[in-house]
């Protein structure tokens, strides 16, 4: 007779070794450590909903487990990923039966950002009476993606990814229970937790990838040789559309504001290898020379419009080192926002500010009714005038004062422009001064000083 339980399967080494107390759990000190917020709610035994924000691989899941075990409740697990309204009723009709057997019910709900509004509206009216106490794991930010109503009902707690200590300590335990006919070199250990990316279930499954190709090559020593050929190499972790990708790109850009090519060369390179689309650090190399750099040296501008080009001409790997090269420059030119300061002053006058009309002598004129009207009339072409400026002219809407919005920035070329702008409003108080009497100066506010 055949053997019908020859075939049972194994569960995967991750699963394997799931903490099942919460002394096991390695990581996550900041949360679990002796009088830490979620240890001491464990020991306390009493319940209340929570959201588990972090990183795949941290344990939210192994931690929803765990507190089943420390509310002493009953467990039900939903993924976000294929569950419904229909789901979420059928899980509301057992907690109900659970409740009337005077038992609590914990409902484990993975990926919960993958609800949409509907069904996480579903959820509220019973985390709201107590039937259960929700749950939630999510990679993404709750602040976005959970609903108001339903995360001013629970607790967010930050987990984060695991360091390379925690990594080591948890491939000693694997090695130590399951693995210990395999013998590794530091340098494999090393490869190892590198390729893992403070991720444990990563780390396990990779460990176990190591296990079977031993076993297929009828090895037990693995040094970093072995493991850098037997391993598959997965992209590091990356979310390209969360946190992480937006933490990483605002890293980039205060690197290159803060002019530490090195800082700024690190994140460029973290976000090529984690799969960033090129184009968009294109775009926002293009953003960094206009707001950060500006006028003090316009050369930015040129270099990130030209790193652009040369990705788009040669694409990946080649073009990327013209982004590398761009960000190298952008750090180290001299900067200013000063434009990018008057630019947004400007716009928040605009919006606020009436429709003023444009004054008469700067009027276009193409027709003869136009001139008629005085459109263009007196308007002083700036060739024809001493030093190429018409000195004391004014091009603002009657009566509104000199807002002084851009003010250039003592570095750079801006330290040029700035003597120049202080030049010409030397001019235009001279020509003021010899305005005879009775002209009108239809500007009110004070003389442009450069700061």
């Amino acid at each position: 007779m055949p053997d019908l339980f020859a075939d049972i399967p194994v569960p995967p080494l991750a699963e394997a070794l799931r903490p099942k107390v919460l002394d096991e759990v390695i990581g996550q000190s900041h949360l679990l450590g002796e009088g830490k917020p979620l240890r001491l709610a464990f020991q306390s035994g009493q319940a209340h909903s929570m959201i588990l924000w972090g990183p795949p691989g941290v344990g939210k899941t192994t931690l929803a487990r765990l507190s089943a075990q420390a509310f002493a409740g009953e467990f039900i697990a939903l993924s976000a990923v294929f569950a419904g309204v229909k789901d979420i009723r059928a899980a509301m009709e057992q907690a109900e039966h659970y409740q009337s057997l005077g038992r609590r019910t914990i409902l484990f709900v993975d990926e919960i950002h993958r609800f949409n509004k509907a069904q996480q509206d579903a959820l509220l009216p019973y985390v709201e009476s107590g039937r259960v106490t929700l749950i939630g794991a999510t990679t993404e930010n709750p602040s976005f993606e959970v609903n108001a109503a339903l995360l001013s009902r629970a607790q967010v707690y930050v987990l984060q990814s695991l360091t390379d200590a925690e990594l080591r300590q948890l491939l000693t335990r694997a090695r130590d229970q399951v693995l210990s006919h395999l013998q590794f070199d530091e340098a494999a250990i090393d490869t190892l937790i590198g390729y893992a990316d403070g991720d444990a279930r990563r780390c396990l499954n990779l460990l176990e990838q190591c296990h079977v190709a031993a076993g297929a090559a009828g090895v037990t020593r693995l040094d970093a040789g072995f493991m850098e050929n037997a391993l598959t190499l997965n992209s590091r972790r990356f979310d390209r559309g969360g946190d992480g990708f937006y933490d990483q790109i605002s890293a980039l850009h205060k690197s290159v504001r803060g002019s530490n090519p090195d800082a700024a060369l690190y994140w460029l390179t973290r976000m090529l290898d984690g799969g960033a689309d090129p184009h968009y650090l294109s775009r926002r190399l293009v953003r960094m020379a206009w707001e950060d750099i500006g006028l003090a040296d316009p050369r930015a501008l040129q270099i990130a419009n030209e790193a652009a080009m040369a990705y788009e001409r040669l694409g990946s790997p080649e073009g990327e080192l013209a982004l590398a090269q761009a960000v190298i420059y952008l750090a180290i030119a001299a900067k200013s926002n000063a434009g990018y300061t008057a630019y947004k002053a400007a716009r928040a006058f605009v919006k606020q500010d009436k429709s003023r009309e444009v004054p008469r002598h700067l009027r276009n004129a193409p027709t003869r009714l136009m001139k008629d009207l005085g459109h263009g009339q007196a308007y002083r072409y700036p060739h024809d005038e001493p030093h190429g400026y018409a000195a004391g002219e004014t091009y603002l809407p009657d009566g509104m004062a000199e807002p002084h919005w851009y003010r250039p920035a003592p570095r750079g070329l801006e330290i040029k422009i700035a003597e120049k702008v202080a030049r010409l409003k030397q001019l235009d108080e001279e020509a003021r001064r010899r305005r005879p009497a009775g002209d009108s100066d239809p500007l009110d506010g004070e003389p442009f000083s450069h700061e």
